[in-house]
């Protein structure tokens, strides 16, 4: 007996037909040639209740909801959620759907309305942003179903309760990723930069046409071929790239709903990606007051994966990041030349100023 009773709710119709009927009794007590009217208005309200009621309660009839996304959302960028609505009485319904979003959005107001014919089937889309790392905890989806008259509606709650973890922009890398391998890179404004000498492998002996450089002529294969032969280079791989995120207080600076760090971790990830996928060894260390975490760059397959692991439970402190503890930090965990990629934060001229010596001191040795 309790859910015929706990899932009922009333419609706007039902309260605007009850102040009809009111109306016409407070009318036929001034006009009394109204006579029986009221009390057929009454008996309209009531039938058509108990029509609707029987239909919605007593039937076998139901709508039935699930939520599908990926297993996990990501930072700064929008995810679609798809709600799948399933109507399984045998007559047209107005669906209500109300989704319980995880309190981090503080949106109140996620409501959809939908019109499902009998025994159809219907996909909600919409997306949320997440603008912070960690776990979100997805709550119920609330259905609110009302048919013919629209006087009464009922409930029927689903449980899709699901927590899922909010990682860092993994759209933005594979957006970027496939950039990378089709070599469209040029198309976002990135250049490409202008070689200067021979920073290349060598890869094979081939003869000379025209067009090739003349000073890769390989004069001692010239001599035993009897043809000009040019060597052929390939660029150099394996190069270190580490990328370095400052974890201080000035990165929690927010700019368009994300931190500074956010930034920083999202654009850590994309290079990082790239870096791989050019055959390079990509690397990651983060530091604030102290240092934090340090992985080593490399470019077998599950580095990818460490990297993703680490950046997610990147959180920034609150005291002012120690430079010179970080170039001690370089000197030792970082023996071969690389590219570092510095991620910070200065809020004042005078700032930079204090740490530029260090700055300088760390551009001896890397680029």
């Amino acid at each position: 007996m309790r859910k015929y009773i706990s899932s009922l709710f009333f419609n706007r119709a039902w309260y605007i037909a009850l102040c009809v009927c009111a109306v016409l009794f407070l009318v036929r007590f001034f006009i009394a040639w109204l006579g029986i009217i009221p009390y057929l208005a009454v008996l309209i309200v009531a039938v058509a209740f108990c029509f609707e009621y029987i239909a919605m309660f007593l039937g076998k009839g139901h709508l039935f909801a699930t939520r599908t996304h990926a297993e996990r959302l990501s930072n700064g960028d929008e995810n679609i959620i798809r709600i799948t609505l399933q109507n399984f009485y045998n007559f047209p319904v107005k669906a209500e759907v109300i989704d319980e979003l995880p309190v981090q959005f503080q949106i109140r107001d996620n409501v959809f309305l939908v019109n499902l014919s009998a025994a159809e089937t219907r996909i909600v889309n919409y997306e949320l942003r997440p603008v912070k790392r960690g776990e979100y905890q997805f709550g119920k989806i609330n259905l609110y179903a009302s048919a013919f008259f629209g006087l009464l509606k009922r409930r029927f709650v689903m449980d899709c309760e699901t927590m899922v973890p909010v990682y860092p922009s993994y759209i933005q890398m594979r957006k970027f990723q496939l950039l990378a391998i089709h070599n469209r890179l040029t198309e976002t404004g990135i250049k490409r930069l202008r070689r200067i000498g021979h920073s290349m492998e060598f890869e094979q002996v081939m003869e000379y046409v025209p067009g090739d450089d003349q000073r890769t002529v390989n004069w001692k294969a010239t001599a035993r071929k009897g043809q000009l032969m040019v060597n052929h280079y390939t660029d150099e791989k394996s190069q270190q790239i580490y990328c370095i995120i400052d974890k201080g207080r000035l990165m929690k600076m927010p700019f368009h709903g994300l931190s500074l760090l956010d930034y920083a971790i999202n654009t850590s990830l994309v290079l990082s990606n790239i870096a791989l996928l050019k055959q390079d060894k990509a690397g990651l260390m983060t530091f604030s007051d102290k240092m934090g975490k340090t992985l080593i760059a490399d470019k077998k397959s599950v580095q990818m994966q460490y990297i993703l692991e680490m950046l997610y439970h990147q959180k920034t402190r609150f005291l002012e990041s120690d430079f010179e503890r970080l170039y001690v930090q370089i000197r030792k965990r970082i023996s071969q030349r690389s590219l570092i990629v510095l991620f910070t934060n200065f809020e004042s001229l005078t700032g930079l100023q204090r740490q530029l010596p260090y700055l300088r001191k760390i551009a001896r040795n890397h680029l």
